[in-house]
């Protein structure tokens, strides 16, 4: 037991040490594009703010590869030290002295879907709210009572000029990738937030810079003392819009802006609305796999690095610790993306992965264990 919770503390710093390098490194290299980016009025706080709220994305996407480089650390050192051969000299098998570091990857990994995921969440949001400097900017949400959607508007006066506003665009329903609304009603608001106009209709489909209309009914509501006498119908009506089809998809935000206990009741609300949830679903199920993941890469490099100095040649297996934990970590990318197209089941696309990476390592240490 004293054995396990020393090569546990010892892990932990070299998982630290890794961490804290990489967090610097990221740190000033998001700070140099956030002060590229900077316009006349911004200030440098702002730049070292947005820059600090950018790391923890970065870092959760490369954590696999940091539990890689942190378990690599731990065992050169055990090897240089010579504790590597004490412990193996004291009858403990390879397999036997990985429990600690294993089990410490599994608490990490827990650590990292409860408490790193939401926290990551919120400094995106936080990040993507500060980086905005329109503050007309186009957004799409799904509720339980449908879809909504904000985008700029051109309306006229009650001089007839023309004037910049925007408009809420709400549907009971929507298609896949919400290019056609169904049950849906535009309300035009002008730069106090006053609404001139209304229109409903059966549907609208998003056709390049506009929206089609069908079957709508267009209330003056700005122009007009009785917007309802004055009101219009018209089997056909369109209405100019900045959206498109992929800005529709980038406002759903990506699955990692969401907290990963949130992500069942998301899922469940866009089916409601009609609405692909399966990239979330691969999102939610890759997520559970973590733990497992860096416990792969915990055995990967205990596989390639897991070897006692006298043999020599650690520049060489240090490097094929890290070209086997790059390609699990492209392969994870992989599956992901054919995941998401639907092309393989979810589980196969979440699980395989790690799976495969376990047991190629847990082969290599058999293959190479002597006693």
């Amino acid at each position: 037991m004293i054995l396990a919770w020393y090569t546990a503390r010892k892990f932990l710093r070299s998982f630290g040490l890794v961490l804290g390098s990489f967090w610097g490194i990221l740190f000033l290299i998001g700070l140099v594009e956030e002060v590229r980016k900077l316009d006349e009025d911004a200030t440098f706080t702002r730049a070292v703010v947005l820059s600090l709220l950018n790391i923890p994305e970065t870092l959760y996407t490369i954590m696999p590869l940091v539990m890689l480089l942190g378990a690599v650390v731990l065992f050169l050192n055990l090897a240089r030290s010579s504790e590597l051969v004490v412990m193996r000299a004291s009858g403990r098998s390879a397999l036997g002295i990985l429990i600690s570091p294993l089990l410490t990857a599994l608490v990490l990994g827990g650590l990292l879907i409860s408490v790193g995921n939401p926290m990551v969440s919120a400094t995106q949001n936080r990040y993507d709210e500060l980086s905005q400097t329109d503050g007309t900017r186009d957004v799409v949400s799904v509720g339980r009572n449908g879809v909504w959607m904000r985008q700029s508007a051109v309306y006229k006066d009650s001089a007839g000029v023309q004037r910049s506003g925007q408009a809420v665009i709400s549907a009971a329903r929507a298609n896949g990738d919400a290019t056609s609304l169904y049950d849906v009603s535009f309300l035009v608001l002008d730069g106090d937030n006053l609404a001139v106009r209304r229109i409903v209709a059966d549907r609208a489909v998003l056709e390049k810079g506009h929206w089609r209309l069908f079957n709508a009914k267009d209330w003056p509501l700005g122009r007009s003392t009785n917007p309802e006498r004055d009101a219009s119908t018209s089997s056909q009506l369109t209405v100019a819009t900045s959206l498109t089809a992929s800005s529709i998809r980038d406002s759903f935000g990506a699955p990692s802006s969401i907290p990963l206990w949130q992500l069942p009741a998301f899922i469940d609300t866009l089916d409601a609305a009609g609405f692909s949830a399966l990239k979330h679903r691969v999102w939610f199920q890759m997520e559970l796999a973590q733990p497992l993941m860096m416990m792969a890469m915990v055995l990967l490099a205990a596989g390639f690095t897991m070897r006692p100095t006298r043999f020599g040649g650690i520049g060489k297996r240090v490097l094929l610790a890290l070209i086997a934990g790059l390609g699990v970590f492209f392969l994870r990318n992989v599956a992901q993306v054919l995941g998401d197209s639907g092309q393989i089941p979810i589980l196969l696309a979440a699980w395989a992965p790690p799976g495969i990476a376990v047991m190629f390592s847990i082969a290599l240490l058999l293959h190479l264990e002597d006693g």
